[in-house]
């Protein structure tokens, strides 16, 4: 489709698979099985939950929103709160912060944080400097009170004077008029956004670090946004982490934009490298821009 080859994006980018959802299949598709899987390891019944909230760049439809389909469909109770947050793929670190923020003020008990994405649908398949590395996935988190918090402190900022980097510049209030064949699709400037990625997580850290009095060395694992593995490797170089300390999963999924962290998460815990009581950093930076980061005790 483009002129490209796999030697050259596994060189490039270091991905070497990515998951296409199929004809037919949506983001609440994806968001459902991600969630069921999450309330499975927690052994927590979807009527226990009251608050649902959907990190996406790609719903279903114009409204509702996703998360209410996703409520419906996994038969949480009519009372439960639902809204999706768009802000690329800074999204999940975006709504952890929020469901964090719901619980500690009494406003829900058990929340579903999801971040699922279908980017193939907003991709232009002749564009090889972007399309190459992004896929379709989800990923899910439960959180609940407790007496001691799991989320120990997040760091969220936004600069939108930088959206000319990477964006989608077409939206439904330009009109259908407007809309082309690539009007519809991700356009990015991929050196300059990777310079302000790197730069802006890597002060995100010591910020992060700062605000809770640990060191570099407190931090077990580093589960960053999987853009690609040139911009993982480079922040590590920056932060003084090895590799070994960095959750990758971008060679299996490929960028998956608000479902790249829960994704990596879930997979590192399922494999057994993060254990219960391990500090996490979890980090993103996308379009916006939006840029984040959640301390988090497992």
């Amino acid at each position: 489709m483009v002129e490209t080859s796999d030697a050259w994006i596994r060189e490039r980018t270091g991905i070497i698979e990515r998951h296409i959802a199929a004809d037919g299949e949506t983001c609440s598709d994806l968001a459902v099985v991600a969630a069921q899987r999450a309330l499975e390891a927690a052994g927590i019944a979807g009527r226990e939950v009251d608050l649902v909230v959907l990190a996406t760049s790609t719903p279903d439809q114009v409204f509702p929103s996703t998360a209410c389909l996703i409520q419906e469909r996994l038969d949480i109770p009519g009372k439960t709160i639902a809204f999706d947050i768009a802000a690329a793929c800074c999204g999940f670190i975006y709504a952890l912060d929020v469901a964090d923020r719901f619980i500690r003020t009494g406003g829900a008990r058990r929340a579903l944080v999801i971040g699922a994405e279908t980017f193939s649908r907003i991709l232009n398949w002749e564009d090889r400097t972007t399309c190459v590395l992004f896929g379709d996935g989800a990923g899910a988190v439960l959180l609940e009170a407790a007496d001691e918090p799991g989320v120990l402190s997040t760091q969220l900022y936004a600069d939108g004077r930088q959206q000319a980097l990477l964006n989608v510049p077409w939206g439904i209030s330009q009109g259908y008029e407007r809309l082309t064949p690539t009007s519809g699709k991700i356009t990015m400037r991929g050196n300059d956004v990777f310079k302000a990625a790197v730069r802006s997580m890597g002060a995100l850290v010591d910020e992060t670090l700062q605000a809770n009095d640990l060191a570099r060395e407190d931090v077990d694992w580093l589960v960053p946004h999987q853009a690609n593995i040139r911009i993982m490797a480079a922040l590590a170089r920056k932060l003084g982490f090895s590799m070994e300390q960095v959750i990758v999963t971008a060679d299996r999924h490929g960028n998956t934009s608000a479902a790249s962290v829960p994704l990596a998460l879930d997979v590192a815990v399922r494999d057994g490298r993060i254990q219960r009581g391990q500090l996490l950093l979890l980090e993103a930076f996308g379009a916006g821009f939006t840029w984040g980061s959640a301390l988090v005790r497992y």
